[in-house]
């Protein structure tokens, strides 16, 4: 058996008898019931992937930037070339982006995957090189990968989960770079939500209205031979390597029932592909932030996750789920530090 297939076989639902448990001790807590709003949600959902009631309190996140480049980078999709990945890798790498700047405020470490940058990178701290190919291929022309390489670069992902979780995080967040990595997203998007190019494709970095036509036609050239039923098949013909990564790292963290903070469209996307191949491993992801690219609100109502902040942000790199890590703890720490009426002799309704 593949090792995706193995992580996939071994992913359980979280435990529902302990979120009835956190449930149950949210309104036992000295606050009106409901008062804490999406925190208790949160709260109740940690103890769910922990299987226990309160939920341990994350202390060590860990965030993880998977990079690639596109094929589809051909058709004018972006004003940006494509070398600016590989030269923010080593931005990344570096600590000088910033996500590492928005990291090191909440204590997390940063590691950046080379999972398939078209240029060769020179070793570096802090950088993984796991490069299944160099960038994908035109996605408005044909396959941008092909389903081994898709499959390779699922299981780059599971394996940095496990080393993360293995080098003792508790928390995972996701993050991305990759020129027009944003096209990839929305035809992800498109096809796994089954909406209109058109309602899906956003700005990116900030594109004009001609660039925004020719992405949009780009994706919509590419929707015309998908076969939507087969979320492998999706992947390998419109996504990018660090999607198929961010999947499988969506994977091996439910597999480990360790909770995952998604960032924007990009992880939104890889997301969209983890819960079809394993509907199961939703429950072990929390919703960072809203981007503001259309795909990112259509895809999480597609999944049924609510984000945990709206700011207005369209970055990446997993900044604004790194924004949300401690809304993440703090909700876990009012489960399991905050008295409730009887233990502090506080009169109820």
């Amino acid at each position: 058996m593949s090792l995706l297939a193995q992580t996939i076989a071994s992913i359980r639902p979280p435990s529902a008898r302990a979120a009835v448990e956190a449930d149950a001790r949210q309104s036992q807590l000295t606050k009106p019931p409901g008062s804490m709003g999406l925190l208790e949600d949160l709260g109740s959902q940690l103890a769910a992937i922990s299987g226990q009631c309160p939920p341990p309190v994350p202390s060590t996140p860990a965030v993880a930037v998977f990079a690639g480049d596109h094929g589809v980078h051909a058709q004018g999709v972006t004003p940006w070339p494509q070398e600016v990945t590989a030269q923010m890798v080593a931005n990344l790498a570096g600590g000088g982006a910033v996500v590492n700047a928005l990291a090191r405020q909440v204590g997390a470490s940063v590691t950046v995957v080379d999972v398939g940058v078209a240029a060769d990178l020179p070793e570096a701290p802090n950088l993984l090189s796991r490069k299944v190919a160099h960038g994908t291929a035109d996605l408005a022309c044909g396959p941008a990968m092909t389903r081994a390489e898709a499959t390779a670069a699922l299981e780059v992902g599971v394996g940095v989960a496990d080393h993360l979780v293995g080098g003792g995080a508790d928390l995972l967040v996701t993050g991305d770079m990759g020129i027009a990595n944003t096209t990839a997203s929305a035809a992800l998007v498109a096809a796994l939500t089954r909406s209109e190019p058109s309602e899906v494709t956003g700005r990116g970095t900030g594109i004009d209205d001609p660039t925004l036509v020719r992405k949009t036609a780009a994706i919509e050239r590419a929707m015309e031979r998908l076969d939507r039923s087969d979320p492998l098949h999706v992947l390998a013909e419109v996504g990018g390597l660090e999607h198929a990564a961010l999947a499988g790292f969506l994977l091996g963290a439910a597999a480990r029932r360790v909770p995952v903070v998604l960032d924007g469209v990009i992880a939104v996307s890889a997301a969209l592909v983890a819960s079809a191949l394993c509907p199961a491993a939703t429950g072990y992801w929390v919703a960072g932030h809203l981007s503001v690219e259309p795909g990112a609100r259509v895809g999480l109502d597609h999944l049924g996750l609510t984000p945990a902040l709206d700011l207005g942000l369209r970055l990446g790199e997993g900044s604004g789920a790194v924004l949300a890590v401690p809304l993440v703890q703090s909700a876990a720490r009012l489960l399991t530090e905050v008295a409730t009426f009887d233990s502090a002799g506080v009169t109820g309704k």
